[in-house]
């Protein structure tokens, strides 16, 4: 299992901001907003026990701005505040002078710099090392569509990524080329573990703590007995239902 150690590969290029003095008032609100997300939001992982020690990580895009928020490598989840969330630009270079500055990001921080700039509609990224979906991972194989929770929320399978190592944007380009185009908003990097994304850093998480849930019930499911597929008109009648009915209009999904 990777852990987030401190070691990341990132642009060495100077980013266009210098400190938090150089953003609008609107554009310094909402990175204080996504910072305050990112940061409660790994909570959530911890919740739902998705993750091991320091490893996995939660981003989110800064709406208005060619920016977002991870957090630092290697910290403690008790120990993460908004304070000490990293603010880089799309190229994965720490904006200098600003909250965080001062540590390292997130060893997958290329990764998802990557993802944010060749998926717009993007604004959020989760990894976990979330046990069952890691197994799924580590033998290469999607996870089919055969319970009707999952033909909601993803529409189909859970896709298998390449293989890719952590520290550069090999995995964020794998990412991109499993998903675009792609139903699910989450993906099996074969021998490492799932990658969700979302409209933002919820959603995203969302999307995590459920790929964790159908990798579990599908792996009891298939120990048990054969498992039964659903017929792809069905797959997309649920899938449709659940994204433009379902929940209320001020979803972040609407």
């Amino acid at each position: 299992m990777t852990t987030d150690d401190p070691e990341v590969s990132v642009s060495n290029e100077a980013p266009a901001f210098s400190d938090e003095s150089s953003f609008s008032p609107e554009i310094a609100a909402a990175i204080r907003t996504v910072r305050e997300d990112v940061a409660r939001l790994h909570g959530e992982l911890v919740r739902y026990d998705l993750i091991v020690w320091t490893g996995g990580n939660v981003s989110g895009r800064v709406p208005g701005a060619d920016l977002f928020v991870i957090k630092p490598s290697g910290v403690s989840y008790d120990d993460l505040t908004p304070e000490n969330m990293i603010l880089c630009d799309l190229d994965g270079a720490v904006i200098p002078g600003t909250p965080g500055s001062d540590r390292s990001p997130s060893s997958d921080t290329a990764a998802h710099a990557y993802v944010y700039r060749h998926m717009p509609e993007v604004g959020g990224v989760v990894h976990t090392h979330s046990t069952f979906a890691v197994a799924w991972a580590a033998r290469g194989e999607e996870i089919p569509c055969v319970i009707t929770a999952m033909a909601d929320e993803f529409g189909g399978p859970i896709p298998v990524g390449p293989f890719a190592i952590i520290g550069d944007d090999s995995i964020g380009r794998g990412i991109v080329q499993t998903l675009s185009g792609h139903r699910s908003r989450a993906v099996l990097m074969q021998n490492h573990g799932p990658f969700t994304i979302g409209v933002d850093a919820k959603d995203a998480v969302k999307a995590a703590v459920m790929v964790e849930d159908v990798a579990r019930t599908v792996h009891y499911a298939r120990e048990a007995g054969p498992l039964i597929p659903i017929p792809q008109e069905t797959i997309d009648s649920l899938f449709n239902r659940y994204q433009n009915v379902y929940g209320q209009n001020s979803d972040a999904r609407r």
